[in-house]
């Protein structure tokens, strides 16, 4: 029997564990003691992550679709069926005629090849990660205001907060170990505040819980930024030498009402006072927030930093923002250059002195035009621009919120998937690859506290199968690149030479000590623990102006606020959890109560309506209506309705399949009769 250390890949968090072997197959998983993320514990998913590769739906070798059915092929006819008909699409259509998508449960030797596939060798700037289809990411919000795109402290130091402050995330259920720290600060002394229109496990433990109306956060922090400036509690010190637009910042503040902003945003003035007092005076205080927001866009992102600007919450043990990736490898897959606009590294692809240090590296002139993103794809095909698409590890048709994947998938010349299962976008694909699964390789991921660790390899690969990015240089190879890649270790010292704070991290040094957090630099190869603790810039972090009055005021005939896309029930959609027995049955047992969809509403608005738990209902809107069920239950504040983003056919009956837009639509809720 054989135990190998290596880091859970279902995630963010990146917990350290230990696989258990027998032969070639894992039998078990049991967590790390002294991993410093999860500290021997672990959830329920990383207890049964390892029932995946065992899984008896694997795929076992190449697909080509013929006639409309599938036959197995070898992976010399399926590389070479790709190579041809990439080359055909380009030579017709343009490079930006190909797009290429991926998950960001790809590792990191996944996303950083297939995004230099599309650009060095396809010659396109189309390419994204799929969780664009249905959340605002906050790397550019985070850009702009702090000069990085990721969470600023480690889980770690969550032990030594005075006040967390938890934004719009339900921790128990999303990142239950993070969850776990948080609850363990509270009851070490830490003040807990939770800001969140659902009322959920962690908030039952706050001691503030504003409970708010869905889409009013800037409201709500415009308003503690209030209390902060009259009680004269700013960091001036940390301002003046740290920070610029204070200036206008502060003149948007002072005209600020506390009253009417507790009105808007439904919370009372006391305790949005007494919240904001408490982190303000906070020796150290966290904010963390996910970075999985669907119904909001980037001013609620805008608001929680000038927060911590404001009160001087940086470069101290125990404060900072912490951007809570919940994917596995969402930050690694940015940090790679998996983004429309950005190439390695958040380099702007129009800037060209950025793409020239990327073209020095890679011998070839790059697009300089932004591709097109995710969400765009998947609405309306790039306007008819793209005849291809490239699939990795991403299942758009079960889980994108946004569009018509099906419909984009038939619509396509070529649709290459590189998937463990047959999933329902793989059924669109002309060709399947079948990759390997956890515990079969060996490559990295970067957890949501900026952490490169690696996913170790324990059993030999299912025969018939390779990993991702074996197949990725193949093709490559195939359309004539001089690609020599033989070993995931190879791509990792590539990156380290185009990723400026990778350039420290190898497969040596992150084999010890649970891998480094980035920037891990030549002269840092220990990584970085917390971001600027060693030194705040001058002038480095940037304010953003606040709204002076937002107001959500639902109209007389749709008098309830629907919210899509919430992403508590992600999982339960999951490839990998629907191939794993004891986790589909964990995850998906509010559908044997609910097999249709439903949508959730407080029980003192279903009372008023005459509506019980499990009845039709239909939604109301000014651009349609639709029929579902209603979950009643009290973790949703009254006078909103949430509906699951994969309750697909509800946002399509309401809103169709636009792209953009915060999803908050006024509606009301009627009985549906029969």
């Amino acid at each position: 029997m054989a135990h190998k250390l290596t880091t859970c890949t279902f995630c963010g968090v990146g917990c350290g564990m230990y696989l258990e072997a027998v032969g070639n197959q894992i039998v078990g998983a049991y967590p790390s003691m002294s991993h410093p993320t999860n500290e021997g514990r672990i959830c329920v998913r990383g207890w049964h992550v390892h029932e995946v590769a065992s899984s008896l739906d694997r795929l076992k070798s190449p697909l080509l679709k013929a006639d409309g059915q599938f036959r197995e092929v070898s992976w010399d006819e399926a590389i070479g069926f790709i190579a041809g008909r990439m080359k055909e699409i380009r030579a017709r259509h343009g490079p930006d005629a190909l797009a290429f998508l991926n998950s960001p449960r790809c590792s990191n030797e996944e996303a950083y090849l297939l995004q230099k596939l599309a650009r060095a060798v396809i010659g396109t700037n189309n390419v994204d990660h799929g969780t664009g289809v249905y959340c605002n990411n906050s790397i550019n919000v985070l850009l702009d205001m702090l000069g990085v795109p990721a969470t600023t402290s480690s889980i770690s130091e969550l032990a030594r907060s005075e006040v967390i402050v938890v934004d719009g995330v339900d921790l128990a259920r999303q990142l239950p170990t993070i969850g776990g720290a948080v609850l363990r600060a509270k009851l070490a002394g830490a003040k807990l505040v939770v800001i969140d229109s659902r009322r959920h496990r962690v908030a039952e433990s706050a001691d503030f819980f504003l409970q708010l109306k869905p889409g009013t956060e800037p409201v709500l922090y415009g308003a503690m930024a209030k209390v902060i400036v009259d009680r004269g509690l700013m960091n001036l010190p940390f301002i003046k030498a740290h920070c610029r637009g204070y200036e206008e910042f502060l003149a948007r503040v002072r005209d600020y009402d506390l009253l009417a902003a507790a009105e808007s945003c439904g919370v009372a003035a006391e305790q949005i006072e007494a919240a904001a007092l408490a982190y303000a005076r906070a020796r150290s205080a966290a904010i963390l927030y996910s970075t999985g927001i669907e119904a909001r866009d980037a001013a609620p992102v805008e608001a929680i930093v000038n927060l911590a600007l404001l009160t001087g919450q940086l470069g101290k043990e125990g404060a900072g923002i912490f951007a809570l990736t919940e994917h596995n490898n969402l930050q690694g897959v940015c940090d790679m250059g998996v983004l429309p606009d950005r190439l390695p590294g958040y380099r702007k692809i129009a800037d060209d002195g950025a793409r020239a240090e990327v073209e020095a590296v890679w011998g070839v002139q790059l697009p300089a035009k932004p591709g097109l993103a995710s969400r765009s794809l998947l609405a309306d095909r790039g306007k008819g621009q793209v005849r291809a698409l490239w699939l990795c590890r991403y299942d758009p048709v079960s889980t994108a919120f946004f569009g018509d994947a099906a419909n984009v998938l038939q619509q396509c010349e070529l649709v290459v998937a590189q998937h463990l299962f047959l999933t329902e976008s793989a059924r669109y694909a002309h060709v399947v690859l079948p990759t390997t699964a956890f515990g079969e390789e060996r490559v990295t991921f970067t957890n949501t506290e900026r952490r490169i660790q690696l996913a170790e390899q324990v059993i030999e690969p299912l025969p018939g199968t390779s990993p991702a990015w074996q197949q990725l240089t193949q093709v490559a190879r195939a359309l004539g690149a001089d690609w020599k890649y033989d070993s995931a270790a190879d791509v990792m010292d590539e990156i380290g030479t185009v990723v400026p704070f990778y350039s420290g991290a190898n497969y040596a040094n992150l084999a010890a000590e649970y891998g480094r957090q980035w920037p891990c630099t030549k002269d840092r190869p220990l990584g970085t623990r917390s971001l600027f603790a060693e030194g705040l810039p001058a002038g480095g972090f940037k304010f953003m102006p606040i709204t002076r009055d937002i107001q959500v005021t639902a109209p007389a005939d749709y008098p309830l606020t629907l919210v899509f896309g919430h992403s508590l029930y992600y999982w339960n959609q999951n490839v990998l959890i629907q191939h794993s027995e004891t986790l589909k049955r964990e995850y998906r047992m509010l559908l044997l109560d609910y097999p249709e969809g439903f949508v959730e509403m407080n029980p003192d608005d279903a009372k008023q309506l005459g509506i019980r738990d499990g009845e039709k209902i239909r939604l109301h809107a000014a651009g349609g209506s639709a029929v579902t069920a209603a979950r009643v239950t009290p973790e949703v504040r009254r006078g909103a309705v949430f509906v699951p983003y994969f309750v697909r056919q509800v946002q399509q009956q309401i809103r169709g399949t636009t792209e953009n837009g915060v999803q908050l639509i006024p509606v009301r809720v009627v009985k549906e009769a029969g």
